[in-house]
């Protein structure tokens, strides 16, 4: 069974930075694709960033791009999401994701999920 546990979440003022990391257990992860997902209070989910589990390919969201990093280490079966100059509008609950096949930002595509770490950004 596939466990993912995220970690890292917490407190930051505006402009500061968040390292997010997602542990992934129970299968070899080299076909997946890990994605991270958001949901803010009283917004649907959403969609931040996929890596496909060599790191070649990686994909963002617009209203994240060139402020955030996917990234992941397959010695410790780990995926990190680093989040810098951080805004108020980034305040939600990050999610991470598993799936095998093709990238997608369509989380309903995703087969297993973590149960969250909240982030909180302080304008």
């Amino acid at each position: 069974q596939v466990q993912l546990v995220e970690s890292g979440g917490g407190l930051v003022q505006a402009g500061g930075s968040l390292r997010l990391s997602c542990a992934a257990s129970g299968r070899t992860f080299s076909s997946y694709v890990m994605g991270w997902f958001r949901q803010a209070p009283g917004k649907e989910r959403e969609f931040v960033a996929t890596t496909s589990w060599s790191g070649i390919m990686t994909y963002y969201a617009d209203s994240v791009k060139g402020r955030f990093t996917i990234s992941r280490d397959s010695a410790k079966n780990t995926v990190y999401l680093q989040m810098n100059s951080l805004k108020s509008e980034d305040t939600a609950v990050y999610y991470c994701a598993a799936k095998i096949g093709p990238h997608t930002r369509r989380g309903n595509e995703y087969d297993y999920w973590g149960h969250g770490t909240q982030v909180t950004v302080s304008s």
